[in-house]
């Protein structure tokens, strides 16, 4: 399958070997550009700093201001007039990401080859130990209107995780008549749950009953072949009996599932590249990320100040941190504007804590943008920040979407960030006599 990427930079083809669905026990991935730039990969003592705001990306939809232009940030600003500058599309021109191919694109996968359910994800998150034949589905607590079973809220308010884990037991204690199929409930965090179906010959290509709209009734799940229909049958049955569960609930009283999938078997990021790599979340998806492609995994507490405390703390034995902001995405989605100026303010005046570590390499960017107007992510390529000794830097004054559109990067798929990275930290070799 060719991406968006390979036309504009002639790259290599990529390919898939067990596609979403496939029926393989465990699925098995490459993608001809990591097969290329590994054999260029040098060992180095070089540094790495990776800062992720999730949703980062806005419009200027509130008072002809995005969030970035309306957000106090001098330290960006400074560091942007000394950094290379871009726009990054996660998948491609007009394409709406996930967080999920957002982040592996930022990690150099193709995220057109490398198509990860968000069950997965979560389950990694958590820290559960995944078997290759469990299915994983990520699952969210919502509200639905009682009388027309229409979603009113699909985050049930944003519940409280203490919530989310009484709801849990509430519905483990209940469940029944499943036979052999093992059913497995773990909390995530907030709304967030992970349900994971562990049983013998269990296919996972069937339909999310999450719409990701409200004013919807929550559809069933539909096998998309004949082999998933059992797993359908037993995800709907799931639904049902949870719906009578929950019928007491004030908010949380239905569930929506989506990222149904099995666990893949990815290129290890450390392996690619020859980096000692971290991954620095609040959120568990981020660290199932992480640990996704074989980064170590530090658990943070919900302060941006204490996610670089970590950096700063570990500072010595890794060679790359990535660190992940959630709340720029949380806000967005909320349709709160303000909130999203706060986190990137409050960002921003924490950021000596990392460029006084004096990285060799810094990049600040995001997995998608998320809109305040939209309350949902978009289309938008993300702002991309580079700084290294050796950039081609213009003198821009401040990190904002229209200064990356006008920098020295243009607009570039995502993917290949991490390349550039590498090659400003001295990791890579010259390619060719």
């Amino acid at each position: 399958m060719d991406s968006p990427s390979s036309h504009r930079f002639n790259a290599p083809r990529d390919f898939l070997l067990g596609a979403p669905g496939d029926g393989s026990r465990m699925r098995i991935m490459r993608d001809a550009w990591l097969d290329f730039v590994k054999p260029l990969v040098i060992p180095g003592t070089s540094k790495i700093v990776l800062i992720s705001f999730d949703g980062l990306g806005d419009a200027p939809f509130h008072e002809g201001k995005t969030a970035l232009e309306a957000a106090h940030t001098p330290n960006l600003d400074t560091l942007a007039a000394r950094a290379e500058l871009g726009l990054a599309d996660p998948v491609g021109p007009g394409i709406t990401p996930g967080s999920g191919p957002g982040h592996l694109a930022m990690f150099g996968y193709d995220p057109l080859a490398f198509q990860v359910g968000r069950g997965v994800l979560s389950a990694l998150g958590v820290d559960f130990p995944l078997t290759d034949t469990d299915i994983a589905a990520r699952g969210n607590f919502c509200t639905i209107d009682p009388n027309s079973g229409r979603i009113t809220d699909r985050r049930a308010g944003r519940i409280p995780t203490e919530e989310c884990e009484r709801l849990v037991k509430k519905i483990e204690s209940s469940i029944t008549g499943f036979g052999d199929l093992e059913l497995i409930l773990r909390p995530e965090r907030e709304h967030r749950f992970v349900l994971i179906l562990r049983g013998d010959g269990l296919h996972p290509d069937i339909t999310d009953t999450d719409p990701q709209k409200v004013g919807v009734e929550p559809p069933p799940a539909r096998a998309r072949t004949p082999a998933a229909e059992p797993l359908a049958a037993a995800v709907n049955r799931f639904v049902e009996q949870v719906r009578e569960i929950l019928a007491d609930e004030p908010r949380a009283n239905m569930v929506l599932l989506r990222g149904f999938d099995r666990l893949p078997d990815l290129p290890r990021f450390p392996d690619l590249y020859r980096l000692r790599a971290v991954g620095i979340a609040v959120y568990p998806m981020y660290r199932g990320l992480a640990r996704l492609v074989g980064m170590e995994v530090i658990e943070a507490e919900d302060k941006i100040a204490r996610e670089f405390a970590l950096v700063q703390k570990h500072w010595d034995a890794y060679d790359f941190f990535f660190v992940h902001i959630k709340k720029t995405d949380s806000y967005g989605e909320d349709g709160n504007f303000e909130g999203k100026v706060k986190v990137l303010s409050e960002a921003d005046h924490y950021l000596p804590m990392l460029t006084g570590l004096n990285p060799d390499v810094l990049v600040v960017t995001g997995d998608h943008s998320t809109p305040a107007l939209l309350g949902a992510h978009s289309w938008h390529p993300v702002p991309f920040l580079l700084a290294s000794r050796f950039g081609r830097y213009d003198g821009t004054a401040s990190f904002t979407e229209l200064n990356c559109a006008r920098g020295v990067l243009g607009r570039f798929p995502l993917r290949f960030g991490m390349s550039m990275m590498m090659a400003h930290a001295g990791r890579l070799k010259k390619f060719g006599a």
